[in-house]
Order: C-alpha cells, then sequence, then structure tokens
C-alpha cells in the first residue's frame, strides 16, 4: 500500500515537481554565472552552495537578506525574475498537492493503507466479520461488550461511516469491500496468526458462500461461521465443512417454539447469550391455543413447523398462497385488515405472529389485532432494528428480533463454545430443573444481568489451581467460589457445567464437586466474581489463603519481614519461658 500511495503521488505530482525542480535549477544557474563583488571591491562568483542557498529561503519567500556580500544590480534583477519563477512554480506544485488530496482515488487509498495498519496492530484474537448490516450491528455490540476484538468489511459505504460513528467499547477497523473478494479477507486479516473466525453475515447469499469457502482454502483451521437462508444455501455451506451454517428464519422460529414450550428455558438461553449491562427480562407465558401467523414466506413456513411440532394448531393469513405455496385452508389477505383477521378467529385466537418482511405491515397487523382482541397475546417480528421504539410503543408482547437472536447465537458459539453445548443439554431438562437454575441465579445477581465466563485447570491458564491440585491436594468447587479477600464470604457465581477429560458432562454440579487437572467448568454470575476467581486461579497466596486460612506474605521484602517477626517471636518465647 506505501507503494500505491507514492505512486500516485508521484503520477500526479510529475508536472509540478519538474516545474518546481526547473525553476531552482535555472535560478541557481543565474546567481553562478553572474559575477558579483566582494567586500574589496573585487568580482565573485557565487559557489553552488550558496546560490541554492539563496534560492531555498528566498523561494519559500522567508527573505535573510543578500548573502554573503551585497548583490549587484544584475543579481538583484536575477533576484527579482526568480522571486515571481519561484513563487509561482510553487503555487503551482501546492494547487496540484491539494487537488490530490481531495481526490476520492488517493483518499480510498489513504483509508485502505490506515485500515491495514490498523489490522497489522491487533495483538489479540479477533474474529473477521462480514456484513454489518442489523445482525453485524448487534453482534459488534455483544462482542465489545465482552472486549472481544473484531475486523468488519461490508460493501456498504454508510454501514462503514456508521460502524465508526458507534460508541462501542472497543476500536473496530472496518473497510468498505465485497465480502466476496478473496483479496479483500485477505486484506481484513483473514492470514493474520490472529484471526480466529470468519462471520459471513451479508445479505447476499452468494458473497457468504465465497467467503466462507475463501476462509477454508486460505486458511483451513479458522473457525468459519454463516448465515443461510434457503436450505440449498445451507447444503452448499455444508458441503465444504463450514463449522457453523445459521438460518435466521429456523432460528427465530426455535427460539418462539421453545417460549411456547419452556417459558423457563427460553428465560434461561435470554439471560446466559443476551447482551451485558441491561435489567433481567422478565418471563413470558405464551398460550398454547390457536395460533394466526401472518406470513407464509420462509419465516412462517419455519414458524409454523415449529409450532405444529409442539402441538399448537396454526391459521395461516397469507396476501399471495399461490406464490409461497400456501397449504389450503389459507385466509388470503395480509392480516392488516380487521376482516382478514376476523375471518381467521382473531376473537377465539390465543396468540397471533406478525411474520412479514415488512415492520410496517407487522405494526399494523399488531394494531389491528390489539383493536379486535386485547387479550391476546401478540409476538412482533421486528426486521429493522431503527424501529425498536415504535415496537415498543405499539405493547408487543414478545418482539422478535431475528439479527439481535443471530448474534447472541453467534456470539455464544464464537466467544464460549462451552456455553452452547450447556444449552443444548438444558433444553432436554425439564421445567422444575430450569426454574432451580433461574431461582439460583436470581438469588445471587439480583436484578443484573449475569455474564458466563469459563475457565480450564491448565497450567497456562490456571497456574495456581494446576500447582495445587499436582500436590494433590484436594480443591472443590466452593474453593473457587469463595472471595480472596474473606475466605468466608462467597462470591457472586452459579457453577453451570463441570466437562472432566474422558466424562459425560455434568450440569449444576454440587459445592463438593472435586476438580481434577483437564477440567472445564462453566460460570454464571457477575463479572466482579469473574474477575475474583481470575485473581483466585492465578495468586498463588490467595488461593493459599482460601484452601488453608493462612495469609502468606508476597515480595521478597515482607517475606523477609515475616521472618524477621517470627524470629523475634520464638526469641521472646524463649526468654519468658527461662
Amino acid at each position: 500500500m506505501h507503494q500505491e500511495v507514492l505512486f500516485l503521488i508521484f503520477r500526479r505530482m510529475r508536472m509540478p515537481l519538474i516545474v518546481l525542480i526547473s525553476a531552482y535549477a535555472l535560478s541557481v544557474l543565474g546567481f553562478v554565472l553572474i559575477p558579483g563583488q566582494d567586500d574589496q571591491g573585487q568580482t565573485w562568483h557565487m559557489g553552488f552552495f550558496h546560490a541554492f542557498y539563496f534560492v531555498s529561503f528566498m523561494g519559500s519567500t522567508i527573505g535573510f537578506g543578500e548573502i554573503p556580500y551585497a548583490f549587484t544590480d544584475g543579481q538583484r534583477y536575477w533576484a527579482l525574475f526568480t522571486i515571481y519563477l519561484t513563487v509561482i512554480s510553487w503555487l503551482y506544485g501546492i494547487g496540484h498537492l491539494i487537488s490530490l488530496i481531495q481526490d476520492p482515488a488517493f483518499q480510498n487509498v489513504i483509508r485502505h493503507s490506515r485500515f491495514l495498519l490498523q489490522v497489522k496492530r491487533i495483538r489479540k484474537p479477533f474474529y473477521l466479520i462480514c456484513g454489518y448490516g442489523d445482525t453485524g450491528e448487534h453482534l459488534e455490540n455483544v462482542m465489545s461488550e465482552r472486549y472481544f476484538n473484531s475486523v468488519v468489511i461490508d460493501i456498504s459505504p454508510e454501514r462503514i461511516d456508521h460502524l465508526k460513528v458507534s460508541q462501542l467499547r472497543l476500536e473496530v477497523p472496518g473497510q468498505c469491500a465485497d465480502a466476496s473478494n478473496p483479496s479483500a479477507l485477505r486484506d481484513a486479516g483473514l492470514e493474520n496468526k490472529y484471526c480466529v473466525g470468519l462471520v459471513a453475515l451479508t445479505n447476499d447469499e452468494d458473497a457468504n458462500l465465497k467467503a466462507a469457502l475463501s476462509a477454508k482454502l486460505l486458511s483451513p483451521k479458522l473457525k468459519v461461521i454463516a448465515r443461510a437462508e434457503t436450505r440449498d444455501s445451507e447444503a452448499n455451506l455444508l458441503s465444504f465443512d463450514t463449522d457453523v451454517v445459521i438460518n435466521p428464519y429456523t432460528q427465530f422460529a426455535n427460539w418462539l417454539a421453545m417460549a411456547i414450550h419452556s417459558p423457563s428455558m427460553y428465560l434461561i438461553h435470554d439471560w446466559m447469550t443476551g447482551i451485558y449491562d441491561r435489567p433481567l427480562s422478565e418471563p413470558l407465558v405464551p398460550p398454547k391455543g390457536t395460533w394466526i401467523i401472518c406470513g407464509f414466506g420462509r419465516f412462517g413456513k419455519a414458524v409454523c413447523s415449529y409450532l405444529e411440532t409442539e402441538g399448537i394448531r396454526t391459521i395461516l393469513v397469507e396476501a399471495d398462497p399461490e406464490l409461497t405455496k400456501a397449504p389450503e385452508g389459507t385466509i388470503i389477505g395480509s392480516g392488516t385488515e380487521a376482516v382478514t383477521l376476523i375471518e381467521a378467529g382473531i376473537h377465539q385466537a390465543a396468540g397471533i405472529v406478525a411474520g412479514t418482511n415488512n415492520d410496517a405491515d407487522n405494526l399494523s397487523i399488531v394494531m389491528t389485532a390489539h383493536a379486535l382482541n386485547p387479550e391476546l397475546f401478540i409476538v412482533g417480528r421486528q426486521n429493522k432494528s431503527r424501529n425498536t421504539d415504535l415496537f415498543r410503543a405499539a405493547k408487543v408482547d414478545f418482539i422478535m428480533q431475528p439479527g439481535a437472536m443471530m448474534a447472541q447465537k453467534i456470539a455464544a458459539i464464537m466467544m464460549t463454545p462451552m456455553l452452547v453445548d450447556f444449552l443444548e443439554m438444558a433444553r432436554k431438562m425439564d421445567d422444575e430443573w430450569a426454574n432451580i437454575l433461574i431461582s439460583r441465579i436470581i438469588a445471587l445477581t439480583g436484578e443484573e444481568h449475569p455474564v458466563t465466563w469459563k475457565i480450564k485447570v491448565t497450567a497456562n491458564a490456571a497456574p495456581a489451581l494446576y500447582e495445587e491440585l499436582g500436590k494433590e491436594h484436594a480443591v472443590t468447587l466452593i474453593h473457587l467460589q469463595c472471595d480472596p479477600r474473606d475466605r468466608e464470604e462467597r462470591i457472586t457465581s452459579v457453577p453451570l457445567m463441570v466437562q472432566s477429560p474422558g466424562e459425560l458432562p455434568v450440569l449444576l454440579p454440587d459445592d463438593d464437586y472435586e476438580l481434577h487437572v483437564g477440567d472445564r467448568i462453566l460460570f454464571a454470575g457477575l463479572p466482579k466474581a469473574r474477575n475474583s476467581m481470575s485473581w483466585l486461579m492465578n495468586n498463588y497466596n490467595a488461593l493459599e489463603y482460601v484452601l488453608t486460612g493462612e495469609e502468606r506474605p508476597s515480595g521478597i521484602v515482607w517475606q523477609w519481614l515475616s521472618k524477621q517477626s517470627s524470629s523475634k517471636e520464638e526469641a521472646s518465647k524463649v526468654i519468658n519461658q527461662a
């Protein structure tokens, strides 16, 4: 990129540089050839050094005076000529330089160079995010809240500008580029040693496919997560071992079915994968009667499929049943009209899903349904994040944002893979188990949103804990949950799962569960609990205090003072006994 910048500068500034160099050369040559007089009245010729020195400060209009001797009339005539010559040359050159700086091509090169430098400076693991739409924006918010680095490319300049003005906790390098271009992916750090994965979230199925394929070919070890809205695209992505393929419509319908089947389990999913620094969401209890589904596109098909799996009877409302291949018995209409909803049985229905791909239509459906049946449970699909205030004002019981839900799912996969395994196993548990977990979390965190973190008992990740286990000391989960400042106090954390090497995972393990080298433990709690636990696992003195109750001084000076104090105490005891 530096070569491109220099090439562009020299190509655009070639003629101004030639004019400026020629003006200086002519001016210097004139002063060398025109004779002058020294202080003795003798003929004197200025050397090239003195001539260049004089022209340099005279051409820049500084004006230090005539050196080294007063000029003759001939030299002064030539000085007048060179003043105008060099000033005009400088104006000509500066004008071209300003024009170059304002050139869009030059500005693009500078922005690209700055972007490459930002990516090069990243010294921590990061993900390459392709696409900064609603899903990408939500994902960046989640990653920034958890202090995880990323690099973004998007084909829209407006979205990249929006990224640059977003108030994120971390600086996120962004570049306007096509995700299907392998060169753009390379520039964004695809082959960087700190890049741990690629997430393809563009609205273009073909671009997502090419981005995922490029990642698998150029950096096979990277984790690749891709968005696919059709079954063909999903099958194509899976054919070359894409790690995770997420269909926003299927994911959206899955969460709705979960909320109806087990509100407690949905609440756990929302707490564990949601954005931090927000109040705990209230539990939702959607009814299990007849539901009206407005819109039978890809999303509507997924919702119907999942609700029917849960034994929920559905009535479809679709404006163009032939195009969407809706089944027989579908009510023809958009759902925005009262007549259509009455025909669908709005007065006897338990719930309605406003699930079109148009937010205005969905809001109209919601308002019409409210007017016809105030007791109806209403689910509204919000396609654009900028319409959040409108959906809240419409008093929608359950706002479904595909972008936010996909972002939460992807963030969990990227940063806490163990959490994904926990949620999959937790979904197989009953409501009683889920309610126990909810009560434990609320008892510790109160109204604050919990965070999740994973620890691994290895020499690098937990050196103090690893050393204690190597001494065959018994360390249990309760020890990790003790406050390193006061071992009688407990930090605000809940152990969710323990995975020991070669054994089945244990959900909600007891406090007396004994830890072993290689164990992986998933916790939920408040950020301060995570920090205290990190200190405990890495600080030998803190861990010894929690295990034994004895505080060992740290540092050479404090250890020496402690020994001196102990020696004095022993000597005092001997004297007293004597």
